[in-house]
């Protein structure tokens, strides 16, 4: 192990033995799908939840809204951790607390009981995903680096995707209590595998954690989320204006603290990296699109063409289905073909099969929501794997922490801010027309 200025660097072999790698990764995968999938899994319960708790459907979002909240203020505060602590820590630790607020999920017998431990399940989830890819770049050798990015890209996409069709699928066989019990045997598998394969040698930086900057952060982001919503929800402007005065003042201040910072916690360094900062808006746009079909296309699938729950789950399916084959499939080609081509090539398709379903009718088949989806869900995956391998190799080996939570954050953000213009549009549109928009 060698020390050089703030940095700690180890003498680490090219990525871990094959049968190691492979476990490694099973464990990756297992934590990152039940985060990523917990983002959205309840929404489809959230009536049902209502109900059972006498609380009304804004009181109940909180449920979802505080879930996302929590990782969306902590995700760059867990990514500087992990390059001081290490990945593999942050890590396990992330996975473990999942593990025990998912089981206090499972039992919880209220409605603020419920919040209060999805809130901290979200940390959890946090501290998951602000790491992920950074470890990629020690469980893989470097010449498979972009084959680890498009398996975690397919898993990030298809559990973002699938959230609906599996919360229908354990709907119809049981309580909305098991949307959370399936993660704890779950976890633990991850816990195990990860403890016992994922690597333990990890390049460090020498330097102690700015509480301040993490508070800065959490303050400005969720300032940010929820003035957003109260716009799209249109809650009084008095509130809002004052709302957004304070973000602005806290949001100055922790951006010139960064400014002064040699590795800040919002990576600014990074976005002065003109293919990073490229990568990254791209990849907020591409999830603001998502999001846009996936909230509204529901509420057209029910409202207009009268399907049940349960059936618009299994309608939501190509998209992941589609991006489970394209997102691997990128990850081998993108060693033939350019990122910035195969990246165009997906977002050309993505673009495409969004046009297609906003021309859907009330008069639309099975098959012709079907095609849509499955080309938006194609492009998705041969969009995501490329950019993502572009956002972590085009940052330094000591900063992979950080081009991790920024890849995480762009997600977020993007998933937010589609959540959040389609609320604000159905605010907008009378609610005939609504329900045929997509």
């Amino acid at each position: 192990m060698v020390e050089t200025g703030t940095t700690i660097q180890t003498d680490k072999p090219d990525g871990l033995p094959l049968q190691r790698r492979i476990w490694a990764i099973v464990s990756v995968g297992f934590a990152l799908c039940m985060s990523v999938l917990d983002v959205n899994i309840i929404n489809i319960a959230l009536p049902t939840l209502s109900q059972e708790f006498g609380t009304s459907p804004s009181a109940t979002t909180w449920i979802l809204n505080g879930y996302q909240l929590a990782i969306v203020i902590s995700l760059l505060s867990f990514a500087s951790l992990g390059e001081i602590v290490g990945y593999r820590k942050v890590f396990l630790s992330g996975i473990g607390l999942f593990c025990i607020t998912s089981l206090i999920c499972a039992l919880s017998d209220s409605f603020w009981t419920l919040t209060i431990a999805r809130v901290f399940q979200g940390f959890s989830a946090s501290a998951i995903t602000s790491v992920n890819t950074a470890q990629l770049r020690y469980i893989y050798p470097k010449r498979l680096i972009a084959r680890g990015m498009g398996i975690n890209a397919m898993i990030v996409a298809v559990s973002a995707a699938a959230g609906p069709s599996i919360a229908s699928g354990i709907l119809s066989v049981a309580s909305w209590h098991w949307l959370f019990a399936i993660n704890v045997p779950l976890g633990i598998i991850a816990l195990v595998l990860g403890y016992k394969y994922l690597p333990r040698r990890e390049e460090r930086t020498k330097r102690k954690f700015d509480t301040i900057s993490a508070i800065a952060n959490a303050l400005t982001f969720g300032l940010l989320i929820y003035t957003l919503d109260g716009f799209a929800h249109q809650e009084e402007m008095d509130l809002l204006a004052i709302q957004l005065i304070v973000l602005v003042i806290v949001g100055t201040y922790y951006v010139r603290r960064q400014l002064r910072q040699e590795t800040p916690l919002l990576p600014l360094d990074l976005l002065r990296i003109p293919i990073f900062r490229l990568s990254i808006l791209t990849s907020i746009c591409s999830f603001i699109a998502q999001m846009l079909a996936m909230v509204s296309l529901p509420f057209f699938l029910q409202n207009t063409l009268g399907h049940s729950e349960v059936m618009t789950g299994l309608l939501m399916t190509p998209w992941a289905l589609a991006t489970l084959v394209a997102a691997p499939l990128a990850g081998y080609l993108v060693d033939r073909i350019h990122p910035g081509v195969l990246g165009s090539i997906g977002m050309v398709l993505l673009s495409t099969g969004l046009f297609l379903l906003s021309r859907l009718t009330p008069d639309s088949s099975e098959i012709d929501i079907i095609f849509r989806l499955i080309l938006c869900g194609a492009g998705f995956g041969l969009f995501q794997t490329p950019n993502n391998s572009t956002i972590i190799s085009s940052a330094p080996t000591q900063r992979s922490g950080g081009a991790s939570g920024m890849l995480g954050m762009a997600r977020l953000l993007g998933q937010t801010a589609g959540t959040t213009l389609v609320a604000l549009l159905f605010s907008l549109i009378a609610p005939a027309q609504s329900t045929t928009l997509v």
